[in-house]
């Protein structure tokens, strides 16, 4: 019997130990990582879904699509309508916390919008709905007064149409 005998783990047993257990946490954060932006990407859509609810009862309310989805009120619109009334509070893009894009498209003559595009830019430039939105790469014309200018529709920008 060898009374000098000590139990315990060697310095390279543990180092190894260290090694595995990094390597596991950085594919766990890695996988994660890619969830959280998945999760980004599909609020983003049912917010857009949303919105664009909101817009088409604004239509049937107003007749005509309002000039910018912040100071939603349409020109000539009974009531006061707002977009607010069908819609409150407004979603925002998860990372930026700022409004979608939204471009009223009409008669600026006649200050009516009967078009617009709504959309925002998707972290996963191969997500499944880009392939059915409307892609619009040049400013449509003529925009509605008051209605911002016009970014390029193409992926990885979620664009639509009514």
């Amino acid at each position: 019997m060898n009374i000098n005998s000590k139990k315990g783990f060697t310095l390279i047993e543990l180092l190894v130990v260290i090694a595995i257990i990094g390597i596991l946490s950085s594919v766990v954060l890695a996988s994660l990582n890619s969830a959280r932006q998945k999760s980004r990407d599909a609020r983003r859509v049912s917010d857009i879904a949303q919105i664009q609810l909101a817009l088409e009862l604004y239509f049937d309310s107003c007749g005509q699509y309002p000039n910018t989805l912040t100071t939603a009120t349409a020109v000539g619109c009974s009531g006061g309508t707002s977009l607010g009334d069908f819609l409150s509070p407004m979603p925002t893009d998860p990372v930026t916390d700022v409004v979608f894009y939204y471009y009223a498209v009409g008669s600026a003559a006649a200050a009516v919008c009967l078009d617009y595009h709504l959309g925002a830019t998707m972290e996963d430039g191969g997500h499944t709905v880009l392939g059915s939105d409307a892609d619009t790469t040049v400013a449509p014309t003529p925009l509605c007064t008051g209605s911002d200018g016009f970014v390029s529709g193409a992926d990885p920008v979620y664009d639509l149409t009514p």
